[in-house]
C-alpha cells in the first residue's frame, strides 16, 4: 500500500533525527559520514530481516519508491543546498582561482567522463558484463561531477591553505552543471532518444545551459539583492531568498530551459556577496544565515539518511561486487588525471603546491549527485548494474575518502611547511557572534 505524503515525511524525518541523535552521542564522525553509516547499517539490518519473513525490507522500499530520489534531490533539495552553500562564498577569493575552478569545472568533467566510459567499457568486457559503450560513458558522466553537499560538508571540518579550498569548493558547486548536462546528452544517445545530435547542436545546449544558468543567476541575484539591501527585516528577506530558490529554479528549469544547479549557484554568490552592503542590520544579517545554515544542515542530513537506505533496493551479485570495486579504482584514476591535466596546463603560468592533484583527487568526492542521475536512467537491462556500482563508488567516497582527506591534508601541509587555516573562516563569511 502506498505512503501518503504526511507519512513519508514523518518516517524520514523521525529517521533523520534518531540518526542524528545516535551519530552526535555516540559515533561522533563527521554528519555526512555518520549518518550515511548509520543507515547504511540499518539497510543491512531491513534487507537481513527479510529472510525471516518480516516485511521490513517492503516498507523501506515503498518509503524510497513514495520519496522519489531522483526526482526529490535534483529538483528539489539539490537547489536548497546549492544556494545555500554559495551564498557565503567568499567571491573575491574564488576570483582569483577562476581560471583553474573553469578549466576543472569543464575540461576535467568531460576528459574523467571519457576515461571512466572508456575503463568500464573494458572492465565490463573483461568480466563477460553486457553493458553497451554509450551506458559505459553515462556512468563516466554521472560519476564525473564532484558533489558539492558532500565536499562542503567535509571541507567545513578540515583545515588547509586558503587557496586549495578555493579549488576545491569553487569546483565542486559549478561541476555538476557540466556533469548534468553531459549526462543529458550521453543517456539521450544510449537509450536512442537522441541519436542526431550535432557537434553545433551538443555546443549550443552546451552555451544554453552554462551561459544561461550563469546569466539568469546573475540577474536573479541582482534583483534580489536590490530588494534585501532596502529592507531590514529578517522575515522578509528569508521570504525573499526562498522565493529565489524555489521560484528561480522553476524559471531556469522549466521555463527557460537553462541549468538549474549553475543559475543557484550563481544566485547565490551574487546575493551573499551584495546583501552585506545594504540597511540590513547585523542582527538581521546573523538571523537570515542562520535560517540558510539551519535549512542547509536538515537538508543535509536527510540527503545522506536517504544515500543510505537506498542500498535496500540494490541487489549485489558477485558479478555487480567485482564490477562495483574495479569501478571505484577507474573513478579514482580517471580523477587523477582530469585534475592533472589542467594543473600541467597552468603549471608554466602560476605556481602550484606540489601535492595538489593528489590532494584534490583524494578530496574530491561523489555524493547525492551521482545516485540521483543514476536513478534517473530509465528501466532497461542495464540500470540495476549502474545505479549498483555507482552506490558502491559513492559509499566509498563518503566514507573512506571522507574520513582520511582531512588527515592527508594535515601530512601534507605540515610536510610543505604551510600555514594551516580553518575553513569555516577561509571559504564561509559568516557573521560574528
Amino acid at each position: 500500500m502506498p505512503m501518503t505524503g504526511q507519512e513519508i515525511i514523518g518516517v524520514l524525518i523521525s529517521l533523520t533525527a534518531l540518526a542524528s541523535y545516535i551519530n552526535h552521542c555516540y559515533v561522533k564522525l563527521p554528519p555526512s559520514i555518520g549518518l550515511t553509516l548509520i543507515t547504511f547499517v540499518l539497510s543491512l539490518i531491513i534487507a537481513a530481516s527479510s529472510h525471516l519473513g518480516w516485511d521490513v525490507d517492503v516498507m523501506a522500499q515503498t518509503l524510497l519508491q513514495g520519496v522519489g530520489f531522483n526526482e526529490t534531490f535534483l529538483h528539489g533539495m539539490l537547489s536548497f543546498l546549492l544556494f545555500a552553500g554559495s551564498l557565503h562564498v567568499n567571491t573575491r577569493e574564488l576570483a582569483k582561482h577562476k581560471v583553474i575552478v573553469a578549466l576543472l569545472a569543464t575540461v576535467s568533467v568531460a576528459l574523467s567522463t571519457f576515461l571512466v566510459g572508456m575503463g568500464t567499457f573494458v572492465l565490463t568486457q573483461f568480466l563477460e558484463i553486457e553493458l553497451p559503450f554509450y551506458y559505459c560513458l553515462v556512468f563516466g558522466a554521472l560519476i564525473s561531477p564532484t558533489d558539492p553537499i558532500a565536499v562542503l560538508g567535509i571541507l567545513k571540518k578540515v583545515k588547509a591553505p586558503k587557496s586549495l579550498e578555493m579549488k576545491i569548493a569553487g569546483e565542486a558547486l559549478f561541476n555538476d552543471g557540466m556533469g548534468i548536462v553531459l549526462f543529458v546528452i550521453l543517456l539521450g544517445l544510449a537509450t536512442g532518444s537522441e541519436d542526431s545530435w550535432t557537434p553545433s547542436e551538443v555546443m549550443l545546449f552546451f552555451a544554453q545551459q552554462g551561459l544561461g544558468g550563469i546569466c539568469l543567476g546573475a540577474f536573479l541575484g541582482w534583483g534580489s539583492a536590490r530588494l534585501l539591501r532596502s529592507i531590514d527585516t529578517y522575515e522578509v528577506a528569508i521570504l525573499v531568498t526562498l522565493a529565489v530558490v524555489t521560484g528561480g529554479y522553476t524559471l531556469a528549469h522549466s521555463m527557460a530551459q537553462v541549468s538549474g544547479a549553475i543559475c543557484m549557484v550563481v544566485a547565490g554568490m551574487v546575493v551573499g556577496s551584495s546583501i552585506r552592503h545594504g540597511r540590513m542590520s547585523a542582527e538581521a544579517l546573523e538571523r537570515l544565515d542562520s535560517f540558510w545554515e539551519l535549512l542547509d544542515g536538515v537538508l543535509n542530513a536527510m540527503l545522506f539518511v536517504l544515500i543510505g537506505l537506498e542500498f535496500v533496493t540494490l541487489n549485489f551479485s558477485f558479478e555487480i561486487i567485482f564490477a562495483s570495486i574495479g569501478a571505484i579504482g577507474i573513478a579514482m584514476a580517471a580523477r587523477w588525471i582530469s585534475v592533472a591535466v589542467p594543473v600541467a596546463s597552468l603549471a608554466a603560468f602560476r605556481k602550484f603546491s606540489p601535492n595538489v592533484v593528489m590532494i584534490m583527487t583524494w578530496g574530491g568526492l561523489r555524493g547525492g549527485i551521482s545516485i540521483a542521475l543514476a536513478l534517473a536512467i530509465p528501466v532497461g537491462p542495464y540500470r540495476e548494474l549502474i545505479v549498483s556500482i555507482t552506490y558502491a563508488v559513492v559509499l566509498f567516497s563518503i566514507v573512506v575518502q571522507g574520513l582520511t582527506v582531512g588527515a592527508l591534508v594535515k601530512k601534507v601541509v605540515m610536510a610543505e611547511g604551510e600555514e594551516v587555516l580553518p575553513t569555516a573562516e577561509t571559504i564561509v563569511e559568516l557573521p560574528s557572534p
